[in-house]
């Protein structure tokens, strides 16, 4: 794992930001919903945000979780080339028992996530990735939730952050990367 140089990191950011959609009043009125689907379309820009993602990593991981949905895509393909496995963080209901929840706010109501525990070995090193870091409501219950199933965060890493919405503190003392900060 080799980190970006600062103008490759600049290169990739501006090319993220390109194939960006902003959808505005999606899913509710006033938000700024960010569309990944055109950048995950561009073949040679998906695999260059995986690269920067594997490069990001913060040393040996055991698992990379995926928050629904969009974190899946991102997820896997980092997981692979860490040689890691992945842990699929759900939406409530979409896993068969058992599962371990943690409930949460955010900016358009609120919402539980769900992990099978079995899946998280005690000490595991955990890469927790995603899309978008917005309020950061998703992303501390998934720390929390890999935490009390035993799990070592050593790390979240965020294709998008919006700023604006100050979601990175509500993970302080975790590392925290994103490639695109708008």
């Amino acid at each position: 794992m080799s980190a970006l140089t600062d103008d490759a990191r600049a290169a990739l950011a501006r090319r993220v930001d390109g194939l960006l959609r902003t959808v505005p009043d999606f899913p509710e009125p006033g938000v700024q919903f960010r569309d990944i689907m055109p950048l995950l379309a561009d073949a040679e820009a998906f695999a260059e945000v995986v690269a920067a993602l594997v490069a990001d990593a913060p040393g040996p991981v055991d698992l990379v979780a995926g928050m629904e949905a969009r974190g899946f895509l991102l997820a896997a393909p980092v997981a692979t080339a860490l040689g890691a496995g992945v842990v699929p963080v759900r939406k409530a209901g979409k896993l068969p028992g058992p599962v371990a929840s943690a409930t949460y706010d955010l900016e358009y109501g609120s919402a539980t996530v769900e992990v099978q525990p079995f899946t998280v070995r005690h000490g595991a090193r955990v890469l927790v990735v995603d899309d978008v870091l917005a309020t950061g409501g998703t992303a501390a219950a998934t720390v929390d939730l890999l935490e009390r199933c035993g799990a070592e965060v050593v790390g979240l890493s965020f294709l998008v952050e919006l700023e604006a919405l100050a979601g990175r503190a509500l993970l302080s003392g975790h590392r925290v990367s994103a490639l695109l900060t708008l």
